[in-house]
């Protein structure tokens, strides 16, 4: 058996592909003040801390270090570069990050694969580069109190998921369905491919919201508040709806327009 052969079935091996699914689930958070606040908080299950072995001793990373070791958590150091190639955010990640294991933060694949009986009859709210942590952290906690099935976020032209989000979502970020995508575009064909039908939001020559009855399982579509949805988002919808305006107003902010369509259902 050749050397690509044996590499490829590792990759096939249930271990591999458990291990695989684990580490899909893991959401990277960093700053000294939010880790130390999420290892406080024993309903989150923390898989590792990361800090960089330049921090100094004492004060708050002393307070991470022990609330770590008392949870049994593993704390791996790190040179400067190492830990910003992990936290992603160099300037603030203030020499700290942890890995927390959040079973409903998959890819959109899984999805796919493995449930579409549960989001029968239920939308999914798609982001098309809301860049805003505030607003992404209050979308976060609208969907997932609401009856939609979950939020499709992609990793390319939306906010990061930072201390800011959680902070804005009220620690809601770890308790509702994310589907990750690295492609909106190719994602939201997927879906499009199993039978969804795509619906984008405009103020202009739309079906009002009320009105619109869905054929199929919908997805969503919100855009950010200066540009909306881009062209190749746009050519893939197949509906456009509108929340009608009274007294002048133009438009909603687009954390408001999210828990307007997420309780929708």
């Amino acid at each position: 058996m050749s050397k690509n052969e044996q590499r490829n079935q590792r990759a096939d091996s249930p271990e591999y592909l458990k291990r695989k699914a684990f580490f899909d689930q893991l959401i990277t958070v960093y700053g000294r003040k939010p880790i130390l606040e999420i290892l406080q908080d024993h309903s989150l299950k923390v898989f590792r801390v990361h800090l960089a072995d330049s921090n100094r001793s004492g004060g708050i990373i002393d307070d991470i270090k022990q609330l770590a070791n008392k949870r049994g958590i593993e704390i791996c150091l790190h040179s400067r570069e190492e830990l910003s190639r992990i936290s992603r955010n160099s300037k603030q990640d203030q020499g700290a990050a942890c890995d927390i294991h959040c079973s409903c933060y998959q890819p959109y694949q899984q999805v796919l694969k493995d449930q579409l009986g549960a989001v029968e009859g239920r939308s999914i709210i798609a982001l098309d580069g809301v860049t805003n942590p505030q607003n992404l952290g209050m979308i976060i906690r609208s969907v997932t109190a609401s009856p939609s099935y979950g939020l499709l976020l992609p990793s390319k032209g939306s906010a990061d998921i930072s201390p800011l989000v959680i902070k804005a979502s009220a620690g809601t970020l770890f308790k509702g369905n994310i589907l990750r995508c690295d492609s909106l575009v190719k994602a939201l064909k997927d879906f499009k491919q199993q039978g969804y039908e795509i619906c984008t939001l405009s103020s202009h020559q739309a079906t009002p919201i009320s009105e619109f009855v869905p054929r199929a399982p919908v997805i969503f579509v919100l855009g950010n508040e200066t540009e909306g949805v881009s062209k190749e988002i746009a050519a893939l919808s197949d509906h456009r709806v509108g929340i009608p305006m009274a007294n002048g107003v133009e438009s909603l902010n687009v954390a408001v327009t999210a828990a307007l369509i997420a309780f929708r259902g």
